[in-house]
């Protein structure tokens, strides 16, 4: 089995079983068809070999073909995925009914050295039947994306661990080991992708290098390889000796050619190499300069001089280590792990259900003020603000654009009738333990200190929230005046669940099933629509039970609300000389009527791509507001109603957040909807999964950043956002800079994918 296949179909197995279709081999010895079946126990993979006589006709290899599938088959359940590396596969297991059909292309096969026939043919009807396609580079897919709706990039990943052990030194085998050094060596297929006029090129200009070449010989005459003493083809050997092998080379080489069947690959020698310790030589293959050409460990040779050069300046620096920081970073950023759990999402989606596809909002255009933008920022939100402020403080210009007619996002405040300032969107409380968050914002408005207090009402009796000492006495007259006694109160109610899934079992694993009832069950079904009991156990353990008298809802270092609300602080931050606003409009129509180089988008991701797979699940909220004519209303700014027979889920008093002085108090009041404005991401199982599609999506979306809650369907503390977008910032400008894309004043930058 090749290396991707055997990853990923061990990954698999954790959630399929799987059956895995090997290409026929071939005997001069007569003999009926037949199947050999390998059976790997430890991942639950039955690997098939047909075993086929030479000189059978097309069709009588097809047919045989289609008699041993089924063989194979009748012995397992339905399937679930027809999963194909291959369009020659296609023929002979096209009628097997599946959920989903798999297309993982590796590889543009039809550039390879004489192609199977008829292979463009079934690979277009491979195209019309998939449900999904993954591709094996950014390139492949580049090349796949117009011919089908669903195509996602998946570059391999390696084990990182495997061949990282070449840098514990093992010994070299044997066969190596007498080479003179240093070695400079290739492990991988040596076919017509490469160079081999560079090879002994590079062989010449040095005699005291030792050239390792370790893979089989294929599709290309043996008698055509070059012959230099220095030069060295090994053969193929094991996989699991690799590492050792490595451990004596100065340098990975990657030296193919620039041709048709080279234009799409994909190489995993490059992470191979990397992981090994190795500093790697590579010629221009786009993937390879794309992914990793700005690492100090991978030099890149157009020519074969400039091939050559870049080994001499690798093995002179030989000693120097300092780049495998960089290397390792990136290396850890993707694992077959990962890749297995988002193209599982991907193939959930597809067994799950098919979506209704929502229109796209016709374009509109206005005059734009610029000839052409740096960046154009979707959002006015946090995420929005927070990235164009730092971009534009960098030097770039930046267009914000929302669909509001203001800024600030949901955080917006503003005074109401009465003079008092409100939250338009619900209160938004402002913690954080980040002394840089804090710091950031702290740029743009004085603080007001202020730690948040909420009282639960429970027929009538106002009791602190989260559950804490004074809550168990005021409820049960307990008399608990120890932390160790309210760990005994809560113990002996407490009623166990293993393992834990959802947020009932973390309410009734800690307090027992009567707090849940009285405290968490219906606020629940209220806010998400829900039962506590299908959703995610995050949700209730973002809520804390306290064995001490500490009454604050927040625990965080720091806890303040901005002296003079949110929107001018958010005022603050957006004025720049760099920064123009764009608001009460649709940014679709923005994006074609004010040209830029680089888009941040934090709107939700499924609109961005039109809902292409169906709207992603979100809960909204409506809130009433009012102005009392008294004082004060509560004693704290917020009340939650547990009870389901309330139909709002808390009042809020804004007072108490804003220190205003006033014989009148304006309140609000929230009730959760399941339509409107996308609040709160709904955690599921499945809504993750959906959610994997689009980000699958996203991650081909090269000159486009997504950033915030609802770009990357997390829910997300202000500070939390803060946090994402200033990271996200460095990243893009460090990007920028590397690439020298910031031009001098009066020109675009050209950017790429943070």
């Amino acid at each position: 089995m090749f290396q991707r296949p055997q990853h990923l179909m061990t990954r698999l197995a954790e959630t399929y079983r799987i059956l895995f279709w090997e290409e026929p081999e071939y005997v001069d010895a007569p003999h009926a068809p037949t199947v050999r079946i390998t059976q790997d126990h430890v991942h639950d993979v039955t690997i098939a070999t047909p075993l086929f006589p030479r000189g059978l006709a097309a069709a009588e290899e097809q047919a045989a073909l289609r008699d041993l599938l089924a063989e194979q088959l009748a012995t397992l359940p339905q399937v679930a995925v027809r999963w194909y590396y291959t369009p020659m596969m296609l023929p002979f297991s096209a009628s097997i009914a599946a959920e989903c059909v798999v297309f993982d292309c590796m590889d543009e096969l039809s550039a390879f050295k004489s192609p199977p026939p008829g292979l463009l043919d079934l690979e277009r009807e491979l195209l019309a039947a998939a449900d999904v396609v993954f591709t094996g580079g950014s390139s492949l897919y580049e090349a796949k994306r117009d011919r089908h709706h669903n195509v996602h990039a998946f570059p391999s990943s390696i084990d990182v661990a495997h061949f990282a052990a070449a840098r514990d030194a093992p010994h070299e085998p044997q066969d190596q080991a007498a080479l003179p050094g240093p070695k400079l060596g290739f492990a991988g297929v040596v076919d017509e992708r490469m160079d081999l006029g560079l090879l002994a090129a590079l062989a010449d200009a040095h005699p005291d290098w030792s050239i390792v070449i370790i893979g089989p010989v294929v599709k290309i005459d043996p008698a055509s390889l070059p012959t230099r003493p220095n030069l060295h083809f090994l053969g193929s050997r094991d996989y699991a000796d690799l590492p050792s092998y490595m451990s004596g080379w100065t340098v990975g080489l990657m030296p193919f050619a620039i041709n048709e069947a080279t234009r799409f690959i994909s190489p995993t020698k490059t992470p191979e190499y990397l992981a090994a310790g190795l500093k790697v030589v590579s010629t221009p293959i786009v993937d390879v300069v794309r992914h990793y050409g700005d690492l100090e460990a991978v030099a890149i040779g157009a020519t074969p001089q400039a091939f050559i050069a870049a080994c001499e300046a690798a093995v002179a620096l030989r000693a120097d280590t300092a780049w495998l920081t960089a290397a390792d970073e990136q290396l850890a950023r993707g694992s077959w792990d990962d890749t297995v759990l988002k193209m599982g999402a991907l193939i959930a989606v597809e067994r799950a259900a098919s979506h209704t596809i929502e229109p796209i909002v016709s374009p509109t255009s206005w005059p734009p003020r610029r000839n052409r933008y740096d960046v154009m920022v979707v959002g006015a939100g946090f995420a929005g603000a927070v990235m164009a402020e730092r971009l534009a403080n960098s030097g770039l210009s930046v267009l914000v654009v929302d669909r509001r007619l203001h800024i600030a996002g949901n955080a917006f405040d503003h005074r109401d009738a009465a003079g008092l300032l409100i939250h338009q969107y619900g209160p938004h409380i402002f913690h954080t333990n980040s002394d840089d968050v804090f710091a950031y914002l702290s740029r743009f408005t004085q603080w007001r200190p202020y730690e948040h207090r909420v009282l639960a009402d429970i027929e009538g009796l106002r009791v602190p929230m989260p559950i804490n000492r004074t809550t168990l006495n005021m409820l049960y007259d307990a008399g608990l005046e120890t932390e160790e006694a309210v760990e005994a109160f809560l113990t002996a109610r407490a009623e166990p669940v293993e393992p834990i899934r959802t947020s009932a079992d973390v309410v009734v694993s800690r307090v027992g099933r009567e707090l849940y009832e009285t405290f968490f069950r219906g606020y629940t079904r209220k806010q998400w629509g829900l039962d506590p009991s299908e959703l995610d156990k995050s949700v209730t353990a973002r809520v804390p039970t306290r064995a001490d008298t500490d009454d604050r809802y927040f625990t965080d270092k720091h806890q303040a609300m901005p002296a003079d609300g949110y929107t001018r602080m958010f005022e603050a931050m957006l004025d720049h000389p760099n920064i123009e606003l764009l608001l009460g409009v649709e940014y679709r129509a923005a994006r074609d009527a004010y040209p830029h180089d680089h888009l941040v988008f934090t709107g939700p991701i499924d609109e961005y791509f039109g809902h292409r797979y169906g709207k992603l699940p979100y809960r909204s909220l409506t809130f009433r507001h009012e102005t009392e004519d008294r004082e004060w209303r509560q004693p704290v700014a917020v009340v939650n109603y547990p009870d389901e027979r309330v139909p709002y889920t808390r009042v809020t008093e804004y007072k108490h957040l804003t220190g205003d002085n006033a014989a009148k108090t304006s309140v609000t009041y929230e009730y959760p909807s399941a339509e409107g404005d996308p609040y709160y991401p709904i955690p599921r199982e499945e809504n993750q999964a959906l959610f994997k599609r689009y980000e699958a999506l996203a991650l081909a979306e090269e000159h486009v950043t997504f950033v915030g809650r609802l770009a990357t369907y997390r829910y997300y503390n202000m500070d939390q956002v803060v946090g994402q977008a200033l990271s996200m910032a460095r990243r893009l400008l460090a990007r920028i800079e590397m690439r020298s894309a910031v031009p001098s004043s009066g020109s675009a930058a050209t950017i790429a994918a943070a």
